[in-house]
């Protein structure tokens, strides 16, 4: 059972004194005669709920209502008014309190209208604990504690707060951006509503329009005698995703870009404007930046679903995370089949953590899921892995050593005239870059590994050093 704390803020002793005897059993109460002293211990010991009464002496209740909705926004305050006077109460509710009683208190209604704040209160710690139980056993790419990982879970926590704002997520094949999508619908207050897919990739380009947007009976050949909701509709008050999004034909981005500018949109077919309220999540593994110039993609579309930009960094960025995402999976794939592995072999611990990962945390889950299947327990081997111990050579085995090596290469003595550090920086950024993009013939992705880069940052640093 929750034991909910309620503040009672109010100069009468009396009020204080009756709250505190009619709902001391069921509740943590603490009563103060003044604002300042309430606000001052709210600091160290938020309660849940403060019953707050406008006329008090210092600080008022609605300058004492501002504070704590500003500081505190998930405490609910219900206010305690001497009279009915309706300024003060209109004044406090666009403030954000959540109900408010006059005096002289009836505890008959004082009490349902606490025992309703308390029941919000207990809903949205319901929210928040189910939120928090999906988003640990759903979303491996979450797990570890490394600097890259840690940066995108906080900023995810902040970009879920709003309901509607158009994501972005950019990052490599494999890294989660699905998983980052749906952490950002579970965390947000769409949360009770639905979190609707589209692998824009894989539906053909002449289907995307009724997909997205469904279609009225009759409006082309083939189509259902009744019609058909599309995912838009489908998603009303949660979450639309679309994944690949760099695959939609100009047409479809045009409509799309309809719909994110006014949330209204038309059936293939259709003559009835319809409006929905969604958000919609985008991700990508393409360069839409690079697409605009080719005139593939819509600039204005681009800067309208990339209001906020998530960057998902690739598995080979935080190497500290891999054996814990690992062991994750070790244990969902024991439950899966039944199987009782209990630990990674040492040997497969550091294969894991020295391997090159292209295909990122789907690579790792398909590798553990095929071990633990076709591996004999209790240990699970390099051998049940499938890869091959990484050589001392390999470059991505030995990126400290490399380093040890450049830091040993000569380099010429400052002339007595200077040296230019940023353009000889410059220059050798220009030359390694032109290097790396012949080896890798072109291929940004490639080439990023090649000078040990995160792909949107060598992309960014290649434009600004302007190397076609």
């Amino acid at each position: 059972m929750i034991l909910y704390s309620i503040y009672v803020v109010d100069d009468e002793e009396a009020i204080r004194k009756g709250v505190i005897l009619s709902m001391g059993k069921d509740y943590q109460i603490k009563a103060f005669p003044t604002a300042e002293t309430a606000i001052e211990t709210i600091e160290k010991d938020p309660p849940d709920l403060v019953l707050l009464d406008i006329g008090l002496p210092g600080m008022s209740g609605i300058d004492a209502l501002k504070e704590i909705k500003t500081r505190y926004p998930d405490i609910l305050v219900i206010m305690i008014t001497a009279f009915e006077d309706v300024k003060s109460v209109i004044s406090a509710m666009k403030l954000g309190a959540y109900d408010y009683v006059v005096k002289p208190i009836q505890m008959n209604a004082f009490e349902v209208s606490i025992r309703n704040a308390l029941e919000t209160i207990r809903l949205r710690k319901e929210v928040q604990s189910l939120q928090e139980k999906y988003l640990k056993e759903n979303l491996p790419c979450f797990i570890g504690e490394s600097n890259a990982i840690q940066d995108v879970m906080d900023f995810v926590d902040n970009v879920a707060r709003s309901p509607d704002t158009p994501v972005l997520i950019l990052g490599e094949t494999g890294t989660g951006k699905e998983l980052i999508a749906s952490a950002i619908h579970y965390k947000s207050p769409n949360f009770r509503g639905p979190f609707v897919t589209l692998n824009c990739a894989a539906i053909p380009k002449e289907l995307i329009e009724s997909e997205l947007f469904g279609y009225e009976k009759g409006a082309f050949s083939g189509a259902a005698a009744s019609g058909k909701k599309g995912l838009i509709e489908q998603a009303a008050g949660g979450t639309l995703f679309l994944d690949e999004v760099g695959d939609l034909s100009i047409e479809a981005q045009a409509k799309l870009l309809r719909f994110l500018e006014d949330g209204e949109y038309y059936k293939v077919g259709g003559s009835k404007k319809l409006s929905i309220r969604t958000r919609v999540v985008s991700a990508t593994n393409k360069d839409l930046e690079g697409m605009i110039e080719e005139e593939l993609f819509r600039r204005d579309l681009y800067f309208r679903i990339a209001v906020i930009k998530v960057e998902v960094p690739s598995l080979n960025e935080r190497r500290d995370d891999i054996i814990p995402i690992a062991r994750h999976f070790l244990v969902e794939f024991n439950q899966k089949y039944c199987k009782s592995f209990i630990r990674l072999s040492p040997q497969a611990e550091d294969a894991l953590k020295n391997y090159h990962w292209k295909g990122n945390v789907r690579e790792l889950r398909n590798l553990v899921e095929r071990g633990v299947l076709t591996g004999k327990e209790p240990e699970l081997t390099l051998h049940d892995l499938g890869i091959q111990p990484v050589s001392k050579s390999s470059p991505f085995n030995s990126r400290s050593t490399i380093r040890n090596r450049q830091s040993e290469m000569p380099f010429h003595p400052i002339p007595s005239a200077g040296v230019d550090l940023p353009a000889l920086h410059e220059s050798l950024d220009k030359y390694y870059f032109r290097e790396a993009l012949k080896i890798a013939k072109g291929n940004d992705t490639k080439a990023a590994q090649l000078v040990n880069m995160n792909y949107y940052n060598f992309r960014y640093r290649r434009k600004k050093l302007q190397i076609r």
